[in-house]
Protein backbone atom coordinates (compact mmCIF):
# COMPACT_ATOMS: atom_id res chain seq x y z
CA UNK A 1 0.00 0.00 0.00
CA UNK A 2 2.77 2.15 0.73
CA UNK A 3 4.47 1.54 -2.39
CA UNK A 4 1.70 2.25 -4.42
CA UNK A 5 1.17 5.39 -2.22
CA UNK A 6 4.87 6.39 -3.23
CA UNK A 7 4.27 5.88 -6.87
CA UNK A 8 1.39 7.66 -7.59
CA UNK A 9 2.91 10.66 -5.45
CA UNK A 10 5.70 10.14 -7.25
CA UNK A 11 4.09 10.75 -10.79
CA UNK A 12 1.93 13.52 -8.82
CA UNK A 13 5.23 15.57 -8.49
CA UNK A 14 6.97 14.82 -11.51
CA UNK A 15 3.83 15.29 -14.22
CA UNK A 16 4.13 19.43 -13.89
CA UNK A 17 8.10 19.19 -14.49
CA UNK A 18 7.69 17.05 -17.77
CA UNK A 19 4.60 18.89 -19.10
CA UNK A 20 6.94 22.25 -18.31
CA UNK A 21 9.90 20.63 -19.98
CA UNK A 22 8.12 19.38 -22.75
CA UNK A 23 6.94 22.96 -23.25
CA UNK A 24 10.51 24.28 -22.97
CA UNK A 25 11.35 21.77 -25.56
CA UNK A 26 8.69 22.73 -27.99
CA UNK A 27 9.98 26.22 -27.70
CA UNK A 28 13.32 25.35 -28.69
CA UNK A 29 11.97 22.91 -31.82
CA UNK A 30 10.34 26.20 -32.62
CA UNK A 31 12.94 28.72 -32.45
CA UNK A 32 15.96 26.29 -34.09
CA UNK A 33 13.59 24.69 -36.32
CA UNK A 34 15.07 25.18 -39.48
CA UNK A 35 18.52 24.17 -38.18
CA UNK A 36 16.83 20.97 -36.62
CA UNK A 37 14.70 20.46 -39.69
CA UNK A 38 18.29 19.73 -41.47
CA UNK A 39 19.89 17.77 -38.78
CA UNK A 40 16.34 15.22 -38.59
CA UNK A 41 16.21 15.13 -42.43
CA UNK A 42 20.08 14.16 -42.82
CA UNK A 43 19.97 11.94 -39.83
CA UNK A 44 16.76 9.82 -41.39
CA UNK A 45 18.30 9.60 -45.12
CA UNK A 46 21.81 8.09 -43.63
CA UNK A 47 19.14 5.87 -41.58
CA UNK A 48 17.75 4.95 -45.13
CA UNK A 49 20.60 4.84 -47.02
CA UNK A 50 22.62 2.55 -44.16
CA UNK A 51 20.31 -0.61 -45.55
CA UNK A 52 22.03 -0.70 -48.96
CA UNK A 53 25.63 0.11 -47.10
CA UNK A 54 25.16 -2.85 -44.36
CA UNK A 55 24.07 -4.74 -47.52
CA UNK A 56 27.40 -4.13 -49.72
CA UNK A 57 29.45 -4.57 -46.52
CA UNK A 58 28.25 -8.31 -46.07
CA UNK A 59 29.50 -8.59 -49.40
CA UNK A 60 32.58 -7.44 -48.50
CA UNK A 61 33.00 -3.93 -49.87
CA UNK A 62 35.04 -1.68 -47.60
CA UNK A 63 32.72 0.64 -45.67
CA UNK A 64 33.69 3.92 -47.44
CA UNK A 65 33.41 2.64 -50.63
CA UNK A 66 30.30 1.09 -49.72
CA UNK A 67 29.17 4.80 -48.59
CA UNK A 68 30.33 6.32 -51.09
CA UNK A 69 28.90 3.88 -53.94
CA UNK A 70 25.45 4.46 -52.56
CA UNK A 71 25.45 7.82 -51.84
CA UNK A 72 26.36 8.50 -55.78
CA UNK A 73 23.79 6.14 -56.94
CA UNK A 74 21.15 7.81 -54.00
CA UNK A 75 21.81 11.05 -56.06
CA UNK A 76 21.55 9.68 -59.37
CA UNK A 77 18.31 8.42 -59.18
CA UNK A 78 16.73 11.53 -56.95
CA UNK A 79 17.69 13.71 -59.91
CA UNK A 80 16.79 11.47 -62.67
CA UNK A 81 13.32 11.50 -61.20
CA UNK A 82 13.64 14.92 -60.33
CA UNK A 83 13.95 15.86 -63.87
CA UNK A 84 11.63 13.27 -65.40
CA UNK A 85 8.74 13.22 -62.59
CA UNK A 86 8.76 16.56 -61.41
CA UNK A 87 8.28 18.40 -64.75
CA UNK A 88 5.06 15.95 -65.32
CA UNK A 89 3.47 17.28 -61.97
CA UNK A 90 3.93 20.18 -62.19
CA UNK A 91 2.05 20.04 -65.58
CA UNK A 92 -0.94 18.20 -63.84
CA UNK A 93 -0.78 20.01 -60.82
CA UNK A 94 -1.36 23.15 -63.43
CA UNK A 95 -4.29 21.45 -65.21
CA UNK A 96 -6.00 20.31 -62.22
CA UNK A 97 -6.14 23.55 -60.70
CA UNK A 98 -7.47 25.01 -63.96
CA UNK A 99 -9.80 22.46 -64.45
CA UNK A 100 -11.23 22.31 -60.77
CA UNK A 101 -13.76 25.34 -61.01
CA UNK A 102 -15.36 23.51 -64.32
CA UNK A 103 -15.34 20.08 -62.41
CA UNK A 104 -17.31 21.66 -58.93
CA UNK A 105 -19.65 22.73 -61.53
CA UNK A 106 -20.03 19.51 -63.24
CA UNK A 107 -20.41 18.00 -59.78
CA UNK A 108 -23.20 20.40 -59.09
CA UNK A 109 -25.37 19.57 -61.87
CA UNK A 110 -25.03 15.57 -61.36
CA UNK A 111 -26.49 16.36 -58.00
CA UNK A 112 -29.00 18.45 -58.77
CA UNK A 113 -30.54 16.26 -61.42
CA UNK A 114 -30.36 13.43 -58.58
CA UNK A 115 -32.11 15.84 -56.68
CA UNK A 116 -34.82 15.87 -59.30
CA UNK A 117 -35.23 12.50 -60.05
CA UNK A 118 -35.43 12.42 -55.92
CA UNK A 119 -38.08 15.04 -55.93
CA UNK A 120 -40.37 13.09 -59.30
CA UNK A 121 -39.76 10.53 -57.14
CA UNK A 122 -41.28 11.82 -53.70
CA UNK A 123 -38.00 10.78 -52.05
CA UNK A 124 -37.47 13.63 -48.66
CA UNK A 125 -33.85 14.61 -50.06
CA UNK A 126 -32.61 17.65 -50.48
CA UNK A 127 -28.69 18.01 -51.73
CA UNK A 128 -28.43 21.25 -52.99
CA UNK A 129 -27.44 23.67 -49.99
CA UNK A 130 -25.48 21.11 -48.27
CA UNK A 131 -23.38 20.48 -51.65
CA UNK A 132 -22.86 24.16 -52.33
CA UNK A 133 -21.57 24.82 -48.76
CA UNK A 134 -19.76 20.93 -49.62
CA UNK A 135 -18.24 22.65 -52.52
CA UNK A 136 -17.44 26.05 -51.52
CA UNK A 137 -15.42 24.22 -48.61
CA UNK A 138 -13.46 22.05 -50.86
CA UNK A 139 -12.61 24.72 -53.45
CA UNK A 140 -11.00 26.37 -50.30
CA UNK A 141 -9.79 24.05 -49.04
CA UNK A 142 -8.28 22.77 -52.47
CA UNK A 143 -6.90 25.89 -53.03
CA UNK A 144 -5.13 26.24 -49.81
CA UNK A 145 -3.57 22.97 -50.13
CA UNK A 146 -2.30 23.37 -53.58
CA UNK A 147 -0.88 27.03 -52.80
CA UNK A 148 0.85 25.27 -49.48
CA UNK A 149 2.01 22.54 -52.14
CA UNK A 150 3.50 25.28 -54.85
CA UNK A 151 4.71 27.01 -52.26
CA UNK A 152 6.93 24.27 -50.42
CA UNK A 153 8.27 23.60 -53.68
CA UNK A 154 9.17 27.16 -54.25
CA UNK A 155 10.88 27.24 -50.64
CA UNK A 156 12.65 23.86 -51.12
CA UNK A 157 14.07 25.15 -54.56
CA UNK A 158 14.84 28.16 -53.12
CA UNK A 159 16.64 27.00 -49.88
CA UNK A 160 19.60 25.18 -52.20
CA UNK A 161 22.11 26.13 -48.98
CA UNK A 162 19.76 23.76 -46.92
CA UNK A 163 19.77 21.21 -49.51
CA UNK A 164 23.35 21.44 -49.81
CA UNK A 165 24.42 21.03 -46.00
CA UNK A 166 21.90 18.55 -45.80
CA UNK A 167 23.34 16.50 -48.49
CA UNK A 168 27.03 17.33 -46.82
CA UNK A 169 25.75 16.29 -42.98
CA UNK A 170 23.96 13.02 -44.41
CA UNK A 171 26.55 11.63 -46.13
CA UNK A 172 29.36 12.39 -43.25
CA UNK A 173 26.39 10.57 -40.92
CA UNK A 174 26.50 7.92 -43.06
CA UNK A 175 30.85 7.58 -43.10
CA UNK A 176 31.16 8.63 -39.44
CA UNK A 177 27.44 8.56 -37.57
CA UNK A 178 28.61 5.48 -35.23
CA UNK A 179 31.34 7.69 -33.28
CA UNK A 180 28.71 10.82 -33.22
CA UNK A 181 26.11 8.25 -31.37
CA UNK A 182 28.61 6.36 -29.38
CA UNK A 183 29.71 10.34 -28.08
CA UNK A 184 25.86 10.87 -27.54
CA UNK A 185 24.85 7.29 -26.26
CA UNK A 186 27.69 7.33 -23.45
CA UNK A 187 26.01 9.45 -21.38
CA UNK A 188 23.53 6.91 -20.97
CA UNK A 189 23.89 4.41 -17.97
CA UNK A 190 25.03 0.81 -19.95
CA UNK A 191 21.36 -0.69 -19.77
CA UNK A 192 19.45 2.54 -21.13
CA UNK A 193 21.78 2.67 -23.77
CA UNK A 194 21.62 -0.53 -25.17
CA UNK A 195 17.96 -0.01 -25.11
CA UNK A 196 18.05 3.16 -26.75
CA UNK A 197 20.10 2.11 -29.27
CA UNK A 198 17.45 -1.11 -30.68
CA UNK A 199 14.51 0.98 -29.82
CA UNK A 200 15.70 4.21 -32.04
CA UNK A 201 16.80 2.14 -34.61
CA UNK A 202 13.52 0.21 -34.98
CA UNK A 203 11.35 2.64 -34.21
CA UNK A 204 12.56 4.70 -37.34
CA UNK A 205 14.95 2.78 -39.31
CA UNK A 206 12.84 -0.05 -39.92
CA UNK A 207 9.41 2.34 -39.75
CA UNK A 208 11.00 4.75 -42.34
CA UNK A 209 11.95 1.28 -44.74
CA UNK A 210 8.21 -0.32 -44.90
CA UNK A 211 6.48 3.30 -44.78
CA UNK A 212 8.85 4.12 -47.97
CA UNK A 213 8.62 0.77 -49.20
CA UNK A 214 4.82 0.66 -49.14
CA UNK A 215 4.48 3.91 -50.23
CA UNK A 216 6.63 3.13 -53.60
CA UNK A 217 5.00 -0.18 -53.92
CA UNK A 218 1.53 1.77 -53.59
CA UNK A 219 2.17 4.93 -56.01
CA UNK A 220 3.25 2.56 -58.93
CA UNK A 221 0.45 0.37 -58.53
CA UNK A 222 -2.38 3.09 -58.12
CA UNK A 223 -0.58 5.50 -60.51
CA UNK A 224 -0.81 2.36 -63.37
CA UNK A 225 -4.27 1.82 -62.20
CA UNK A 226 -5.97 5.38 -62.71
CA UNK A 227 -3.98 5.25 -65.92
CA UNK A 228 -5.31 2.18 -67.05
CA UNK A 229 -9.07 3.42 -66.36
CA UNK A 230 -8.21 6.41 -68.29
CA UNK A 231 -8.71 8.69 -65.16
CA UNK A 232 -7.57 12.33 -65.62
CA UNK A 233 -4.18 13.29 -64.25
CA UNK A 234 -3.23 9.63 -63.37
CA UNK A 235 -0.24 10.24 -62.51
CA UNK A 236 -0.59 13.59 -60.09
CA UNK A 237 -3.32 11.53 -58.25
CA UNK A 238 -0.97 8.22 -58.14
CA UNK A 239 1.89 9.69 -56.88
CA UNK A 240 -0.23 12.06 -54.40
CA UNK A 241 -1.72 8.51 -52.86
CA UNK A 242 1.56 7.20 -52.44
CA UNK A 243 3.16 10.25 -50.66
CA UNK A 244 -0.06 9.88 -48.24
CA UNK A 245 0.80 6.34 -47.68
CA UNK A 246 4.09 8.13 -45.97
CA UNK A 247 1.90 8.89 -42.98
CA UNK A 248 -0.49 6.48 -41.00
CA UNK A 249 -4.05 6.47 -42.60
CA UNK A 250 -3.29 8.89 -45.43
CA UNK A 251 -3.84 6.00 -47.95
CA UNK A 252 -7.60 5.50 -47.35
CA UNK A 253 -7.82 9.47 -46.74
CA UNK A 254 -5.83 10.14 -50.63
CA UNK A 255 -8.31 7.15 -51.83
CA UNK A 256 -11.25 8.89 -50.89
CA UNK A 257 -10.16 12.45 -51.83
CA UNK A 258 -9.17 11.46 -55.35
CA UNK A 259 -12.57 9.04 -56.00
CA UNK A 260 -14.48 11.88 -55.03
CA UNK A 261 -12.48 14.44 -56.86
CA UNK A 262 -12.98 12.00 -60.33
CA UNK A 263 -16.42 11.67 -59.48
CA UNK A 264 -17.18 15.35 -59.92
CA UNK A 265 -15.88 15.14 -63.42
CA UNK A 266 -17.44 11.69 -64.14
CA UNK A 267 -19.63 10.01 -62.19
CA UNK A 268 -19.36 6.35 -63.53
CA UNK A 269 -15.37 6.58 -64.17
CA UNK A 270 -15.43 8.12 -60.65
CA UNK A 271 -17.02 4.53 -59.34
CA UNK A 272 -14.77 2.90 -61.08
CA UNK A 273 -11.91 4.41 -60.10
CA UNK A 274 -13.06 3.76 -56.34
CA UNK A 275 -13.44 0.18 -57.12
CA UNK A 276 -10.25 -0.03 -58.69
CA UNK A 277 -8.37 1.82 -56.38
CA UNK A 278 -9.92 0.36 -53.01
CA UNK A 279 -9.00 -3.31 -54.65
CA UNK A 280 -5.49 -2.29 -55.12
CA UNK A 281 -5.45 -0.48 -51.13
CA UNK A 282 -6.74 -3.95 -49.74
CA UNK A 283 -4.84 -5.92 -51.35
CA UNK A 284 -1.41 -4.05 -50.55
CA UNK A 285 -2.30 -3.63 -47.28
CA UNK A 286 -3.60 -7.36 -46.23
CA UNK A 287 -0.99 -9.03 -47.99
CA UNK A 288 2.08 -6.88 -48.40
CA UNK A 289 2.43 -4.16 -45.37
CA UNK A 290 2.13 -7.19 -42.96
CA UNK A 291 5.00 -8.61 -43.69
CA UNK A 292 6.92 -5.30 -44.66
CA UNK A 293 5.91 -3.45 -41.33
CA UNK A 294 4.55 -6.42 -38.48
CA UNK A 295 3.03 -3.62 -36.84
CA UNK A 296 5.81 -3.59 -34.52
CA UNK A 297 5.24 0.30 -33.02
CA UNK A 298 2.50 -1.08 -30.64
CA UNK A 299 1.15 1.96 -30.35
CA UNK A 300 -3.10 2.00 -30.24
CA UNK A 301 -5.03 4.25 -33.01
CA UNK A 302 -6.00 6.84 -31.12
CA UNK A 303 -2.40 7.64 -29.83
CA UNK A 304 -1.01 7.51 -33.38
CA UNK A 305 -3.97 10.07 -34.22
CA UNK A 306 -3.08 12.49 -31.30
CA UNK A 307 1.00 11.81 -32.45
CA UNK A 308 -0.16 12.57 -35.58
CA UNK A 309 -1.66 16.09 -34.58
CA UNK A 310 1.48 17.30 -32.29
CA UNK A 311 3.81 16.41 -34.76
CA UNK A 312 2.04 18.71 -37.54
CA UNK A 313 1.58 21.18 -34.90
CA UNK A 314 5.18 21.31 -33.97
CA UNK A 315 6.76 20.12 -37.18
CA UNK A 316 4.33 20.31 -39.97
CA UNK A 317 5.37 18.04 -42.99
CA UNK A 318 8.46 16.48 -41.48
CA UNK A 319 6.69 16.47 -37.60
CA UNK A 320 4.02 13.93 -39.44
CA UNK A 321 6.68 11.67 -41.06
CA UNK A 322 8.24 11.37 -37.94
CA UNK A 323 5.18 11.84 -35.25
CA UNK A 324 4.91 7.87 -35.25
CA UNK A 325 7.95 6.67 -34.74
CA UNK A 326 8.98 8.99 -31.77
CA UNK A 327 5.45 8.21 -30.30
CA UNK A 328 6.70 3.98 -30.87
CA UNK A 329 10.32 4.85 -29.05
CA UNK A 330 8.77 7.00 -26.49
CA UNK A 331 6.46 3.84 -25.69
CA UNK A 332 9.08 1.74 -25.57
CA UNK A 333 11.17 3.36 -23.48
CA UNK A 334 8.55 4.92 -20.86
CA UNK A 335 8.16 0.68 -21.01
CA UNK A 336 11.31 -0.56 -20.43
CA UNK A 337 12.33 1.63 -17.15
CA UNK A 338 8.92 1.01 -15.75
CA UNK A 339 10.08 -2.89 -15.99
CA UNK A 340 13.41 -1.63 -15.40
CA UNK A 341 12.42 0.17 -11.89
CA UNK A 342 10.26 -2.62 -10.61
CA UNK A 343 12.37 -5.76 -11.22
CA UNK A 344 16.05 -4.26 -12.03
CA UNK A 345 16.02 -6.95 -15.00
CA UNK A 346 18.47 -5.93 -18.29
CA UNK A 347 17.78 -5.25 -21.98
CA UNK A 348 18.06 -9.07 -22.91
CA UNK A 349 15.26 -10.22 -20.28
CA UNK A 350 12.79 -7.15 -20.61
CA UNK A 351 13.03 -8.50 -24.61
CA UNK A 352 11.86 -11.75 -23.51
CA UNK A 353 9.05 -10.27 -22.12
CA UNK A 354 8.12 -8.51 -24.47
Amino acid sequence: MLNLLNKRLFWFLALPIIVINGWALLQIFQYFGRIITIAVSATLLSFLLDYPVLFLEKHKVKRPRAVILVFLIALVIILVLGVILIPLLLEQLTGFIEKFPSWLASGNQQLESFDQWADKHKLPINLTLWTNQLAESLSSQLQDITGDIISFIVNALGRIFDILITIIITFYLMLHGDRLWDGIFNWLPNHLEIHVRKSLRQNFQNYFIGQATLACLMGVAMTIGLLFLGAPFGLLFGIGIGLMTLIPFGTALGVTLVSLLITLEDFWLGIKVLIVIVLIEQAIENFVAPRILGGFTGLNPVWILVSLLVGAQVWGILGLLIAVPIAGFVKNTVNYLRYYSEFGVAESRYENKN
